[in-house]
């Protein structure tokens, strides 16, 4: 146990810090992504970029990023679950370690000096893997309000306020106890979000900020 759990972590880093978005760049225009609109390697500034097929494989490739950090530590780890109620709470910690592990790889990628993306894909395919009720009713809210305000950063924040109530929703849901480390998770996800998209929310107070279709200004 006392290698799995520090390789957990680094596996999830590892993972999170798969450039996706950088390497489209690379590939299809032999540039650096972050040089170009938002400055961000994610999904929606490689759809502004160049087009709706590369934006769909980063935006796949993204989530699989943090669904595979917890799978893997969920494999892992989750045996420990077997013991008692401490050997749970530190199941769940080290499994939540390791997806907000691979939000951290996507959002400062060792490879790239520190400067990723905003880890909202990421943060989807992390919630699929460990709550998937939980991730698909985030995309849920995620999509509800892109079809109305067609923004896709207001969209991101709503659906990030919204996971820490989704999250206590769900376990009162199942009548279970509340396992605090998904709580926590939850409420960190939303907070690291939120803080990432701060330069986002200025313009939404300005009514700068683009919608689908519109070019980005860089930030």
């Amino acid at each position: 146990m006392t290698l799995t759990i520090p390789f957990t972590l680094l596996a999830g880093y590892l993972l999170g810090s798969i450039p996706a978005g950088y390497l489209a760049g690379r590939w299809l225009r032999g540039v650096d992504i972050r040089t170009l609109g938002s400055g961000s390697t994610g999904a929606t500034n490689v759809l502004r970029q160049f087009g709706k097929g590369p934006a769909l494989v980063v935006f796949l490739v993204d989530v699989l990023k943090g669904t595979a950090a917890v799978l893997l530590a969920k494999a892992l780890l989750e045996p420990l679950g077997a013991g008692p109620a401490a050997a749970d709470w530190l199941s769940d910690s080290c499994v939540v370690a390791a997806g907000l592990a691979s939000l951290a790889g996507h959002i400062w990628p060792v490879w790239l000096g520190w400067r990723g993306g905003k880890a909202v894909a990421t943060a989807l395919g992390m919630l699929l893997g460990l709550t998937t009720p939980v991730g698909l009713a985030c995309f849920g809210v995620f999509l509800a309000v892109l079809s109305v305000s067609r923004i896709v950063s207001l969209s991101s924040v709503v659906a990030a306020l919204a996971l820490p109530l989704l999250m206590l929703g769900w376990f009162q849901d199942q009548a279970m106890g509340l396992r605090w480390p998904y709580l926590a998770l939850a409420l960190l996800t939303s907070a690291l979000v939120i803080w990432r998209h701060r330069s986002n929310l200025s313009r939404l107070l300005a009514g700068t900020e683009p919608k689908l279709g519109q070019a980005k200004k860089a930030d």
